[in-house]
């Protein structure tokens, strides 16, 4: 569940960059500034701003998660049958954004095209591998292999895309809805609503969003910042890999374990033109949101139409 807070993180980082590439069109007017001078400057303050940033987090994540259990020789844990594969699509999705936050970071710093497509490309899978070591050492949890496998996914469609159209056609989005289940399992999915934002998976959907004038063609007649999507989202779990019969006491109703697809248009508003820095630090900040538009929806034999979906 940690992954969905590293997502929250880079909403917050990603206007930093919209703001930053703002700056740098200023630098080169009329070639006052010595780009060089500019790219020093820059991998200096990226240096030091990565360090920081990745110095607080890992204390950050020993104080939440790991400070308060025993630790272990490494070994590595099957988490793979939990959650129904819910969890695995949000490290997929934290390393891709994580590795296209670092991508657009190290081509400000002056970064060839393809050393920042390689290098920045890869930090998800390499942040998100740190953070499973420190799992594989904890008692209470351990290395899992799908993990693992579902952040090189992340990061291999970021970098697959930029090596090949220098573009990123399809993106991974993530939307969030309330459900009922955190009230039969408040230990499990939080009181609050930002716990339950975060941890349960009942109301998480995962988008693989595809801009259709890119592949059509930009002499299309089709907007270019319309997208079109399919979620996948699961629903039914009061438990990890099984579900729960009661909590302290009380019985919980049984509920059937499911995965759920869904079609729907979407938006992609790091498309739409706009001269505004403000608006550009806006539309990268939402940039990982799936926008609420109506959906179809697929649940084993039944197919339900919502007029407006998140």
């Amino acid at each position: 569940m940690r992954c969905y807070l590293l997502i929250i993180i880079i909403c917050i980082s990603l206007p930093c960059h919209a703001s930053i590439s703002g700056c740098s069109k200023t630098d080169s007017i009329a070639g006052i500034v010595d780009s060089a001078k500019i790219h020093r400057h820059r991998s200096t303050t990226l240096a030091i701003a990565a360090g920081a940033a990745y110095a607080g987090t890992m204390i950050g994540l020993y104080n939440l998660w790991y400070c308060g259990y025993p630790q272990s020789n490494f070994h590595f844990f099957n988490d793979n049958n939990e959650w129904m594969g819910m969890d695995k699509l949000g490290h997929a999705t934290t390393s891709y954004y994580v590795g296209r936050f670092g991508y657009h970071t190290f081509r400000w710093a002056g970064m060839s095209e393809q050393r920042a497509t390689w290098i920045g490309g890869s930090s998800g899978f390499i942040f998100l591998t740190i953070v499973e070591i420190l799992d594989g050492f904890s008692s209470e949890w351990g290395a899992s292999p799908g993990d693992l496998a579902a952040n090189t996914l992340g990061s291999a469609l970021f970098i697959s895309q930029q090596m090949i159209w220098h573009d990123q056609k399809v993106l991974l989005k993530w939307s969030y809805h309330p459900t009922s289940f955190p009230g039969y399992r408040p230990d499990l999915y939080g009181s609050r609503f930002a716990q339950k934002m975060v941890k349960d998976y009942n109301g998480h959907t995962y988008w693989l969003s595809a801009n259709l004038c890119s592949f059509i063609g930009k002499d299309s007649q089709i907007p270019r910042w319309l997208n079109v999507a399919v979620g996948f989202g699961a629903n039914g779990m009061t438990g990890a890999a099984n579900n729960s019969i009661s909590y302290k006491g009380l019985p919980i109703p049984e509920f059937k374990r499911q995965h759920i697809l869904f079609i729907a248009p979407d938006i992609d508003f790091t498309r739409i033109h706009t001269r505004s820095v403000m608006l550009k630090w806006v539309f990268e900040a939402i940039g990982f949101l799936k926008f609420p538009l109506p959906a179809i929806e697929f649940r084993g034999n039944r197919i339900k139409f919502h007029p407006l979906y998140f």
